[in-house]
């Protein structure tokens, strides 16, 4: 009898931890009682597709085309504060589109940093952007164009990396500089940083247990926010955007739980290891950081502009790392990328 009982409770303890480590199935869009599709979507070579969104001028008139990628926990639905003037008088297509399992875009389970660059190519080609075009990364989203630089350099035109995404565990940074930022983080942060690095298999049981306290940069946390962050806050939630209840509409563990495991996973490469696609001076890559960016350490970033001379590199005085959701700000950026 005993034994019938330990056995009973160990195949219950088996069948919980099971149950608490594995993600449930994402919600599909365009499936039966999955989210409903209200956005033009191309589709991959994979079969999975990916949802986009247009702005600007036309496409077939465009003198500048600029994919954008989004960072954490946003969507293709993301602005970028420019004037309509500016826009017209540079002639610029934006083509914005939901990383897989954001949005509108199927989930894929497998995705690296290197099946981002490529997603990005199949996204050109399908729209025919032509041989050449731009992108722009926003925070881990970057991850996106350092991938772009060191898989499909010969498709950009010009790229640029806004308070871009850093790992804990680059081997080419020097190990004193990454851990004295590591060490400003909130202890949770650093905990999930940690378990999406070490062991991703435990990651969407580690952010859904309710033992200890997993992340607050998922629920947010005021702490990582610079004093003009908040204010840009204050600003966006008394006019927020209709669409946000769509990004994480087919699982966090789809979005926001694979994104972090891609980005803190060992790359195939590293930042200091890229080689300039544009030696013949044709084109350029940017990076901007702000001076009071607590997200992400402007040590690191810093650090990597100097060990990539031609990388131009942006310092921004008293912003945070919100900077790019400031108008003139961010149409610095889009100058300093078309015109300068």
């Amino acid at each position: 009898m005993m034994l019938s009982v330990i056995v009973a409770i160990v195949v219950c303890l088996v069948g919980y931890i099971y149950r608490s480590l594995k993600p449930p199935p994402p919600r599909v869009c365009g499936v039966p009682h999955g989210p409903p599709i209200t956005s033009p979507r191309i589709k991959l070579s994979d079969g999975r597709y990916l949802a986009y969104r247009e702005s600007g001028v036309d496409r077939a008139n465009a003198t500048n085309k600029i994919i954008v990628v989004h960072g954490f926990n946003s969507s293709k639905d993301t602005e970028l504060p420019i004037s309509k003037d500016l826009i017209e008088e540079l002639g610029i297509y934006f083509v914005f589109f939901d990383r897989a399992g954001y949005g509108e875009s199927d989930p894929h389970p497998s995705r690296t940093v290197k099946s981002e660059a490529y997603d990005i190519q199949e996204l050109a080609d399908k729209l025919n952007l032509g041989p050449k075009f731009y992108v722009i990364g926003v925070s881990l989203g970057a991850y996106s164009v350092y991938s772009c630089l060191k898989y499909i350099p010969h498709r950009l035109a010009g790229a640029v990396l806004v308070v871009p995404f850093v790992s804990y565990w680059w081997t080419n940074v020097p190990r004193d500089i990454l851990s004295r930022a590591f060490k400003l983080l909130p202890k949770d942060v650093r905990w999930t940083f940690r378990v999406s690095h070490y062991v991703p298999w435990l990651l969407y049981w580690w952010l859904t247990q309710k033992w200890f306290p997993s992340s607050s940069i998922i629920s947010g946390n005021s702490a990582l926010l610079s004093d003009t962050d908040l204010v840009t806050v204050k600003k966006m939630s008394e006019n927020p955007s209709p669409h946000m209840e769509k990004v994480r509409q087919q699982g966090d563990h789809e979005c926001l739980h694979r994104d972090m495991i891609a980005g803190f996973a060992t790359w195939e490469f590293e930042p200091t290891e890229l080689e300039n696609p544009f030696t013949e001076g044709v084109g350029s890559v940017h990076m901007w950081q702000g001076t009071e960016d607590r997200v992400v350490p402007r040590e690191i970033n810093e650090y990597i502009s100097k060990k990539l001379p031609w990388v131009k590199y942006h310092d921004v005085s008293g912003y945070g790392h919100l900077l790019s959701a400031e108008e003139q700000k961010c149409e610095d950026i889009i100058k300093a990328l078309l015109v300068e």
